[in-house]
Formats: C-alpha cells, sequence, structure tokens
C-alpha cells in the first residue's frame, strides 16, 4: 500500500504552526511527513526558515504513527556528515521505523553561509556521495576513518544506533545522479516533470540499482508535488505567483544565494510560468487525477506541499475528498 504524504515547508511557516498541521495531517489520514531543510526562505516574504532538525524531535513526540523525514538536507557544508549520521541514528533509536533520512546536494541559498567556495555541480554530487559512504558506515557502530577528496572524518564511532539504521532517500531530477542514486540509496525522492522525463529518470535509477545487486521494485520511489489549492482558478493562481513564485523560475536555482536576488527574480514570474510545475486549481477531483496519474507511473509514496497558507483547510480536504480516490498498488 502506498503513501500520501504531507510536506512542511519551513520557508512558510513557523515550527509551532508546522507542528499542528502535521498532528491535523496525521489525525486525517496522511502517512509520512516530509519536512523542508532551509537556512534561508526563498524570499523574504514567504517569512520562516526554523531549525528542522530539532522540530523532528518533538514531532516524533507529538504524533503517534506518521514516518518523518527531511525532505532535503545537504551534507558537507552546513552539516558534516557525521553530524547528519549521529542526528538520524539519534531520531531512528527514538522513534522506531518511523525515520527516514533524505538527503540531495543542496542550494547555495542555505549553504553559502560558512563562507567556503560554492562548488560547481559534478563536485556537489561527488561530495554527496562520499558523505552517503560516511554515513553508512557510521551507521554500522564501528571506528570509521575516511579520507576523500571532499570529506574527511577521524576515529568517529556513533554509540547511541537505532535497532536497524534508517533508510536513506535522494532527492534527483538528473539523469547522472538518478543511476548514483540507485547504487548508493535505498530509494529516491523527486519533483512533478514530464512523463518523459519521469521515466528516463526512474529508468537510469533502475539501472543503478541492477548494477549494485538490488531489486529496484523493493525500493522506494517518492515523489513531491507543489499544489496551489483555494476556491477559484484566480485565487489559487494569485495565491501561488504570491505565496511560492520560485515555483514559477523554470531555470537552476542551486547558484543563487539571497532571498533578495529571488525576491527581485519574483517580479518576472507570471501565471503561465507555472505550467507543468505546480497544480493550481480548486477542484479536489482534478487532484486526486493529478496523484492518481503519478501513481500508476509507479511512484509510493506522494507528498503534496499546498502553496498557499490554508493548510489546514487542504489537510481536511484532501483527506476527506481525495485520499480516498487514490488507488494504490498492492
Amino acid at each position: 500500500m502506498g503513501t500520501l504524504g504531507y510536506a512542511a515547508m519551513f520557508e512558510q511557516f513557523s515550527p509551532t504552526e508546522l507542528l499542528t498541521f502535521s498532528r491535523q495531517a496525521e489525525d486525517a489520514g496522511f502517512g509520512s511527513i516530509m519536512a523542508s531543510d532551509h537556512f534561508h526562505p526563498w524570499t523574504p516574504s514567504q517569512g520562516q526558515a526554523g531549525f528542522v532538525w530539532a522540530w523532528m524531535g518533538a514531532l516524533g513526540v507529538a504524533t503517534q504513527r506518521v514516518r518523518f523525514g527531511p525532505g532535503v538536507t545537504a551534507p558537507g557544508y552546513r552539516y558534516h556528515p557525521a553530524i547528519l549520521a549521529q542526528a538520524s541514528a539519534t531520531l531512528a533509536s527514538m522513534f522506531p521505523g518511523r525515520f527516514w533520512l533524505g538527503i540531495g546536494a543542496g542550494e547555495a541559498l542555505n549553504e553559502h553561509i560558512v563562507g567556503k567556495y560554492w562548488p560547481e555541480a559534478p563536485a556537489r554530487l561527488n561530495l554527496l556521495g562520499e558523505s552517503v559512504e560516511v554515513i553508512r558506515q557510521l551507521f554500522s557502530g564501528k571506528v570509521v576513518k575516511y579520507r576523500g577528496e571532499y570529506v574527511t572524518l577521524e576515529s568517529a564511532k556513533l554509540y547511541t544506533l537505532p535497532s536497524a539504521p534508517p533508510p536513506i532517500y535522494i532527492a534527483t531530477s538528473g539523469p547522472v545522479m538518478s543511476e548514483r542514486t540507485g547504487r548508493m540509496a535505498d530509494g529516491i525522492i523527486t519533483v512533478g516533470a514530464a512523463d518523459e522525463k519521469i521515466r528516463m529518470l526512474m529508468g537510469r535509477f533502475e539501472k543503478g540499482a541492477r548494477e549494485a545487486g538490488k531489486d529496484p521494485a523493493t525500493m522506494p520511489r517518492i515523489m513531491q508535488l507543489h499544489v496551489s489549492w483555494a476556491e477559484s482558478v484566480e485565487t489559487a493562481t494569485e495565491q501561488a505567483v504570491r505565496e511560492w513564485p520560485n515555483g514559477g523560475m523554470n531555470f537552476p536555482k542551486a547558484d543563487i544565494r539571497n532571498p533578495e536576488d529571488f525576491e527581485a527574480m519574483a517580479r518576472l514570474v507570471r501565471p503561465e510560468h507555472y505550467t507543468g510545475r505546480v497544480f493550481i486549481s480548486p477542484d479536489l477531483d482534478a487532484l486526486a487525477a493529478h496523484i492518481q496519474h503519478f501513481i500508476d507511473l509507479g511512484f509510493d509514496e506522494v507528498y503534496l506541499h499546498n502553496v498557499g497558507r490554508n493548510q489546514q483547510a487542504f489537510i481536511a480536504a484532501v483527506g476527506q475528498r481525495v485520499a480516498p480516490q487514490l488507488r494504490w498498488a498492492k
């Protein structure tokens, strides 16, 4: 059975609000929470950027059954991978079977704060690969020494370990990293795109998994969908442009450093720029069909991010009207 998840966006809401929304999502039948990890919001007007790793401990206590994890954390800049391994092991120990680690290559928006050179994309991917190696080795409970091109670790050992290590999911939207994800990770996270691109990414993911001796059919395929839901198309469109202008920016954003720069670019965003990037509609049946399309493409976890401030109404509506329509693969 698949999982309908709620995306808790730390760029838009305070940690206390997100705790309320996440409890409501659990009560409404959502099965998992994906919490964004940002040091800065995309634009100043989004207004928030709490520390997700502190919050996830509170989430585990405040809820009973939902799984949860960061969507996603970037190792190697703000966080040494050893610290991510320690934090992940602690959460997995406290909440057995509920925590998963979602990681990605990161964005300068959040990672430039450490004042180091922001590398080109190939270096970021190689750093990510080394970080996964370090985290997995530390999950073994052994003393680990590691000296790679990007990551160094000196005689580190995790003393607090869960009975089973948490799964590692890697976020990617490119073919090279999709294949590496199949080899390195326990599952893949991606965002909505054209069917041809999705099929290509999943094909590369499966290829990498098989080359590593794994069965890709057993590995989670996770989709995050951005949605703007309101009482009318006009209101939903205006809401998307106002609250989530970065969703209408159809270009790579990993190298942009400051919320103020995104705010300047937001002035150029128009409603037509959201086509294929944010689902804009007041129609809950159409939303159900949109989600179902990605389930039919092979995704077994789908996380919904409603870009508006009407989170509680959205959660209730999805739980009552959308979730019962979804047909998950057995």
